[in-house]
């Protein structure tokens, strides 16, 4: 969903306002994003004014462009589906599976065992098991977790 400056913006939007962006990129990272700050702004009957692509959805026209838009930004999103499933499948076919391979449980207990020995750095835990950065600290959540509830 949409998040950060552009809740903030939309957020003081009020009916019968109008938004005005210098260029639609700007306002959402995606087509998605886009599509459902669109719909947001429809629903609160807030128009859309986009300087660079001459966009006003003040206008018959301006609105079936940004129609437009979401009809392709929908078809952009369906071929990127169609093409992931294809290539999911013609993976299992060559007998591939998708997804991260398993961390072995052994070296994630050793680099924890080493975390709280307090004698190397997470850099150094990181090089000497194998274990990422990122999975060690998932870790290192979920056994504080799991205390802090006991």
């Amino acid at each position: 969903m949409v998040q950060g400056k552009q809740t903030k913006c939309l957020d003081h939007l009020r009916p019968g306002d109008t938004l005005v962006v210098y260029k639609l990129d700007r306002l959402a990272r995606s087509q998605k994003q886009l599509i459902e700050i669109a719909d947001r702004l429809r629903e609160e009957d807030v128009e859309l004014v986009s300087i660079s692509e001459q966009l006003d959805t003040r206008t018959a026209i301006g609105k079936a462009m940004f129609g437009m838009i979401g009809v392709m930004a929908e078809l952009e999103r369906n071929m990127i589906r169609e093409r992931t499933a294809a290539g999911l499948a013609a993976a299992r076919a060559r007998g591939r599976r998708g997804g991260r391979p398993k961390m072995n449980p052994e070296k994630i207990r050793y680099a924890l065992s080493l975390y709280d020995a307090r004698e190397m750095t997470i850099s150094e835990i990181t090089t000497e098991t194998g274990v990422s950065k990122s999975l060690l600290y998932k870790e290192l959540n979920k056994r504080n977790l799991k205390q802090a509830t006991e």
